[in-house]
């Protein structure tokens, strides 16, 4: 559940999944020009969309949440300028995000797997 009244901003660059806390309050200060512990939301996309992080601050210190979805992508959301590098979300926008609204099915190739090697 989201708390009301949060703000809520979505980096439209792709990340490394793998980057933890460090590294995305980094990019929320560089690149979103915010401070990571200011109480907002962080939505951040892996570059194939099947999966998101969100970094928040819980009063106590920051939280990362990590979602993947199984079979679908997840829809990023459009920036009316050409040159934004975030989005502004609703709590209503995100939770239709999060619940799996809107979604499109994978390409074929992101389907592809690598092979392995069996000796």
């Amino acid at each position: 559940m989201i708390p009301s009244g949060v703000e809520i901003f979505v980096g439209l660059d792709a990340i490394d999944l793998r980057w933890g806390f460090e590294r995305l309050a980094g990019i929320v200060h560089e690149v979103l020009g915010r401070d990571a512990r200011c109480g907002a939301l962080f939505v951040f996309f892996g570059k194939r969309r099947t999966a998101l992080k969100i970094l928040f601050y819980d009063g106590s210190g920051l939280c990362l949440f990590y979602k993947r979805l199984d079979s679908r992508l997840f829809r990023v959301p459009v920036a009316l300028d050409s040159d934004a590098r975030s989005v502004v979300l609703s709590e209503r926008e995100i939770d239709a995000l999060l619940d799996g609204i809107e979604l499109e099915a994978p390409s074929p190739k992101m389907r592809t797997r690598r092979k392995s090697r069996i000796h």
